[in-house]
């Protein structure tokens, strides 16, 4: 009960009851759209109407106070005018708290940034509700340093909670940063080792943002936490969430013109500041014009204008290029670089002198090292290894395949020969042009496996492309440039590439463990195969690739890392595009019917959003299979 002017006491319980139920059958928007801004002015200068509103929230029952306590947080301009308007609700009320500390921050994840702010910024803004936002703080780190939810949320929830995280740490005062500085140090080790453990690049990237922010705030006096990765909006905008936005900043949480006085009162305080160095320039440059005259100013330098770089002459043999990387002699750095660079180019002109000694050169470019801080070195290793394996495909090939389980070799090198098997093999398979015709709206498809970014875009591409070829357009178009027909050199040794990668994925080594810790290398693996099997279509050896590959899908359907399951997702559309329909009928009927199944999950429960795509993209290739066999006649 509230006393009003006018001498009569007045309760506005039934108000409230009117208020949850409007909102809770859907009209929140409608009510508190009107309902708020009224409020936020009322509630500026006069302490009765927040009392009121106080009372007005209040007394909303439980089963309705989700629905107004998130209205509220939505359309408040700012954390000041929520606390106006919701006074210390979420310590009196437990659904309230409820709610605000759990729901909206740990069970949620689609309300924006501001609302976040909105949101956590009420809970600092008073003294009473800090000890809430503490908690809040310790439950989120607790999330997000747990590898489970790491592994099985969606990448934007992490985004969402990570955020959360910055928000938090830019309300902590210094004590209260000093009672938990241990909490926050022990849970960003295991937070940053689970978030680096991921495949995927975005999840990696906030572990280091997070991981940095924190330590800068428990370790304001020694050494922080410092990672190298490429800044993008999302990392700014990250960044940004920990500097925080003065109240008298904000236009529609102004309540008087006080804090523009304040404000403009403070401004001042940096033209001084300027004033002073500004001041103290023209000294210093008077100082140093002394030491000047005592310089070699006066000295001609000599004319260099014509000079021209000494280019020292690549080898001409293959054999030739061998003993120069493998030699150790420092003196020979600038041939070593010259040989490298033109490697590719030599191989491709000599292959029957490559092939003389093609598994040597493999070995050599596979352990081959930078000496130079060559420009372009690795993708110039890559392509004179693709040239190599190109000129000579079956040796080479069981060469890299063999040692993709050797023992010894890091991961890297283990991603390197995957990659390098894959450009191979699109090159294989793609017919070449011929002719003069200008090709100016036609590319070779291409496959981009190599970026860590986004390393399964390419061949979603050209799957994507293949399908759209599929599809029945009644119009003229653009005339295409006709290519020579050309046998697929692919077609001969696609089982080199395909059946030694998919032998022994389950076998555990001392340094390699596919099924194990190593899943980042699965991941690749699982794409590798996808492409090859996408590549061998129209070979010889494509429905037993295609058997072989359901099998190995079927064996870790349910593997908990998304970037492995989005590429067994990847290698069912790759079956259904590369297999003939009457093989996959004959050989395959009662696996893909599991498959489906399966898939009919996986488009409904998982929490990556990139699997439940496929997921639905390979069931409408089904569905496009099945029409398909039923318009034959029998």
């Amino acid at each position: 009960v509230c006393f009003i002017p006018g001498g009569l006491d007045c309760s506005i319980s039934f108000v409230s009851h009117v208020l949850g139920k409007v909102c809770v059958h859907g009209w929140q928007k409608e009510i508190l759209g009107v309902l708020v801004p009224h409020l936020t002015d009322l509630t500026k200068s006069d302490c009765i109407w927040q009392r009121i509103c106080w009372q007005l929230v209040e007394c909303v029952p439980d089963r309705w106070m989700e629905a107004v306590v998130l209205g509220f947080v939505q359309r408040a301009p700012g954390a000041d005018v929520l606390s106006r308007l919701l006074g210390n609700l979420v310590v009196k009320n437990k659904k309230a708290q409820f709610v605000v500390a759990q729901k909206m921050l740990l069970l949620q994840y689609g309300h924006t940034t501001a609302v976040l702010q909105n949101l956590l910024g009420y809970l600092a803004l008073d003294s009473g509700r800090r000890p809430l936002l503490l908690r809040v703080l310790q439950d989120l780190l607790e999330t997000w340093s747990s590898s489970s939810a790491v592994k099985h949320s969606p990448a934007e929830q992490q985004l969402y909670i990570s955020k959360a995280i910055l928000i938090c740490l830019s309300h902590l005062k210094e004590p209260e940063i000093a009672s938990c500085r241990q909490e926050l140090l022990t849970s960003m080790m295991e937070g940053v080792k689970c978030h680096l453990e991921s495949s995927l690049p975005q999840l990696r990237r906030l572990g280091m943002v997070v991981a940095e922010s924190i330590s800068l705030n428990i370790n304001t006096e020694g050494p922080v936490l410092k990672f190298e990765y490429e800044e993008d909006d999302e990392t700014r905008e990250l960044k940004s969430l920990l500097v925080q936005t003065p109240s008298f900043c904000v236009v529609p949480s102004l309540p008087d013109d006080d804090r523009s006085e304040k404000a403009s009162a403070a401004l001042p305080l940096v033209p001084e500041r300027n004033e002073k160095s500004y001041t103290a320039a023209p000294v210093k440059a008077d100082e140093e014009s002394d030491a000047e005259l005592d310089s070699d100013d006066d000295l001609i330098p000599y004319d260099m204008s014509e000079d021209k770089e000494l280019k020292l002459k690549a080898p001409m043999y293959i054999r030739d290029c061998i003993e120069v990387l493998t030699g150790s002699r420092s003196e020979d750095v600038d041939k070593w670089e010259a040989t490298v660079k033109a490697l590719e180019s030599l191989v491709r002109r000599n292959p029957a002198a490559t092939r003389e000694v093609s598994v040597e050169l493999a070995k050599i470019l596979l352990h081959l090292e930078e000496k130079t801080c060559t420009e372009g070195f690795v993708e110039l290793r890559q392509r004179a290894q693709v040239a190599v394996l190109i000129t000579d495909p079956i040796p080479v090939a069981k060469y890299l395949t063999s040692q993709f389980y050797s023992l010894n070799y890091s991961l890297r090198q283990r991603m390197d020969i995957l990659d390098v098997l894959v450009l191979a093999a699109q090159e294989l398979s793609c017919p070449k042009f011929h002719g003069n015709t200008k090709h100016s709206g036609v590319q070779k498809p291409c496959i981009q496996l190599l970026p860590e970014s986004d390393s399964s875009k390419g061949w979603r591409r050209i799957v994507d492309e293949r399908i759209k070829s599929k599809t029945r357009r009644f119009d003229m178009g653009q005339s295409r440039v006709e290519l020579a027909s050309c046998p697929n050199e692919f077609n001969s040794v696609a089982g080199y590439f395909f059946f030694p990668l998919i032998q022994h994925f389950d076998r555990h080594l001392t340094t390699f463990d596919l099924l194990g810790e190593d899943h980042l290398v699965l991941g690749r693996l699982v794409h590798t195969l996808a492409v090859l099997m996408y590549l061998a279509v129209n070979t010889v050896a494509v429905t037993a690739m295609g058997k072989a590959l359901l099998e190995f899908v079927w064996a870790l359907r349910f593997h908990t890392d998304s970037y492995v399951r989005q590429g067994l997702l990847s290698c069912i559309s790759s079956l259904l595009l590369s297999v003939p329909t009457e093989r996959i009928l004959a050989d395959m009927t009662e696996e893909l019917l599991e498959t489906q199944s399966w898939l009919g999950d996986v488009m409904e429960k998982d929490p990556d959003g990139d699997c439940r795509r496929l997921a639905l993209q390979n069931l409408l290739l089904m569905e496009n299979l099945k029409k398909k066999l039923e318009a034959v006649p029998f």
